[in-house]
């Protein structure tokens, strides 16, 4: 597939979402692996000046997608994706922790057939490195103990802000997300399975960047009450395919 559309939500990134755009700009323009390609930023209310910068770009690949208000990570990725017309869909967090040339690893997966593949932290190949402070591995680890036993098993990180999906598979999978805020990397995760679509998760490098917008003590809790969710969502039926 040679068409791909890139979704990054953003959320008071004025900071760095410059230099974000520029560094995936080059790299398809440099790669030359795709022939087509959108960048859709979604915009979750920011305050600071991050329409501003997204808008004084000329280039016609890059999109500005306004929430107004903010509604969470998950709300915006699902507009993206939801927005999004090429048959490649790559989410990436808008700070590129996760360097955008980890692409070429992600699309080897899906040239052999899987669905979705994932980024991951937590897994090495002996050439990835990852740079994270001593408290987000803690809380990473903590909350991955809990996915397992909650909700899903069988990955290492379903985190990881970087993850490659068709948009078939991924178009079907959010019309039945309900989380909008930063547990729905689980969700989707588990509407997936249960959809039957093949997930590959692979190493990827990853560099802590400053400025994150998770709270460990508050937002943890809120991830964890959110698997709760899930799996009561689930029982009730709100993931049945109709």
């Amino acid at each position: 597939m040679s068409e791909i559309s890139v979704v990054l939500p953003a959320y008071n990134e004025e900071k760095r979402i410059g230099n974000s755009l520029q560094k995936i700009v080059h790299y398809f323009s440099a790669v030359g692996r795709f022939d087509q390609f959108e960048i859709i930023v979604v915009d979750d209310g920011s305050t600071d000046n991050t329409k501003e910068i997204i808008k004084s770009y000329r280039h016609s690949e890059i999109i500005l997608l306004e929430n107004g208000l903010n509604r969470g990570k998950g709300f915006s990725v699902k507009k993206g994706i939801l927005h999004a017309k090429y048959p490649l869909i790559l989410f990436t967090d808008s700070d590129l922790s996760t360097p955008i040339h980890e692409l070429d690893n992600l699309v080897r997966f899906i040239d052999k057939g899987y669905d979705i593949v994932i980024g991951s932290r937590n897994l090495s190949d002996g050439s990835n490195t990852v740079e994270r402070s001593l408290s987000r591995t803690l809380m990473s680890r903590g909350f991955n103990v809990f996915v397992s036993s909650l909700a899903c098993r069988g990955f290492r990180d379903t985190q990881c802000g970087f993850k490659l999906f068709r948009s078939s598979a991924i178009k079907e999978v959010v019309q039945y997300q309900q989380l909008h805020r930063f547990s729905f990397d689980v969700e989707i995760l588990f509407i997936a399975k249960k959809c039957g679509y093949n997930i590959k998760e692979v190493p990827v490098l990853w560099c802590e960047e400053k400025g994150s917008k998770v709270n460990p003590i508050n937002d943890g809790v809120r991830m964890v009450f959110d698997l709760f969710k899930i799996r009561c969502m689930n029982i009730t039926g709100k993931y049945t395919r109709t």
